[in-house]
């Protein structure tokens, strides 16, 4: 697994200087799942999946399928089928400014799936989609290569002339903290351990 996945979303978007947080619910479609990799954007037409047919068959093992429409909508790009083949093409994961459906089969499949809504509205298979490109999802834009982050909290995105850097960050926290779980076990304060009772006038 990547090891952004291992860290997670929250202790990535505070150690990227609270960056790259795609703004807005997801539903994490298969529960205990968190994902990471780099991105495999593709544009659809509006509601529309042909796009995603697309980059499933240019889709390398390990990235994330990252997908939007002109407008979010609650129409399924993603069900069953899509699924199965994303997971056998080695994908680490799929993002969708849009619905899915089928959801009791993709928790079966077991592929990594968020997405904005779950409605059993299909798409159509008219609309060729534009792939690899810089794509709009929460408020941000996710370039082709940009390492996606995916757990419970949601998806954050690093830039990926950043990655590295942003990675050992990440790590040093994640390490701080766990330091600081066995004493807070123990029964000591928060405001001790962060130096907060100065901020407040109690030191």
């Amino acid at each position: 697994m990547n090891g952004f996945a291992q860290l997670g979303v929250s202790t990535v978007y505070e150690a990227s200087g609270r960056a790259g947080l795609v703004d807005g619910a997801l539903i994490r479609v298969v529960p205990g799942s968190r994902a990471a990799g780099p991105a495999r954007t593709v544009r659809c037409g509006q509601d529309d999946n042909l796009g995603i047919h697309q980059a499933l068959d240019r889709i390398e093992p390990g990235e994330v399928l990252v997908a939007v429409m002109p407008r979010p909508a609650p129409v399924a790009l993603v069900g069953e089928l899509l699924a199965v083949q994303a997971k056998a093409r080695g994908a680490a994961a799929l993002l969708l400014d849009a619905a899915v459906r089928d959801v009791d089969e993709l928790a079966e499949v077991g592929l990594p799936v968020w997405a904005r809504w779950v409605c059993p509205r299909g798409a159509d298979k008219e609309l060729a989609g534009e792939l690899d490109v810089p794509v709009e999802f929460g408020g941000i834009v996710i370039a082709p290569g940009d390492t996606v982050v995916l757990d419970g909290d949601g998806a954050v995105v690093v830039p990926a002339a950043g990655a590295r850097a942003t990675l050992a960050a990440s790590r040093q926290r994640a390490s701080v903290e766990r330091e600081l779980l066995p004493r807070l076990a123990a029964g000591e304060a928060t405001l001790d351990l962060l130096d907060l009772r100065t901020r407040i006038g109690t030191a």
